[in-house]
């Protein structure tokens, strides 16, 4: 175990070294072919020049939090390195959301078929028009804290706790390996 924590410890002080952050990504999508927008995502991630992806979970399929009748989600976290800010961030994740097709037509938690959220950026606290970090329900979101639990179960979330803990207190039902 103090192996583990060390090697996490290295990698922590080698990413601040090296003028970069690790932020949190999650996505999800439930138009089209969801794990096919997924992984057209990640590698729209791996290609942009400003990210490293560290890890990615396995994809699940989780129910709808909004309007009825929609379908199921696909739903995903990957961990990145990068050296840009959170907003600017934010627009390069908007950006992939656009060139897939998003829309962002008003209706909240509707169906898409791509969905990008900034969850969290180690060292960052914000709060502004565009962006709350953390992510604002984080903590109650099952199709969020169970794939970053699998990839960053060590990360603790300032104000909320280990990611390890409140997955494990949240409602998991309807959340399962997507086959």
């Amino acid at each position: 175990m103090a192996d583990v924590a060390g090697s996490r410890v290295k990698r922590q002080v080698a990413t601040k070294a090296r003028g970069k952050a690790r932020a949190y990504i999650a996505l999800g999508a439930n138009l089209g072919d969801p794990p096919a927008q997924l992984q057209a995502a990640l590698r729209s991630l791996r290609s942009a020049p400003a990210l490293e992806v560290i890890a990615v979970s396995q994809f699940y399929r989780t129910p709808p939090l909004g309007p009825p009748g929609q379908p199921d989600y696909c739903n995903a976290v990957c961990v990145v390195d990068t050296a840009l800010e959170p907003e600017t961030l934010l627009d390069l994740l908007q950006g992939i959301e656009n060139a897939a097709g998003r829309k962002r037509d008003g209706e909240r938690w509707g169906p898409r078929l791509l969905d990008l959220d900034l969850l969290h950026m180690e060292g960052r606290v914000s709060e502004t028009p565009r962006l709350t970090l953390p992510h604002p329900q984080l903590q109650r979101r099952a199709f969020v804290l169970v794939p970053l639990a699998q990839v960053a179960p060590e990360l603790a979330i300032p104000g909320l706790g280990p990611i390890a803990t409140l997955a494990a207190a949240v409602d998991r039902s309807g959340v399962v390996p997507w086959h």
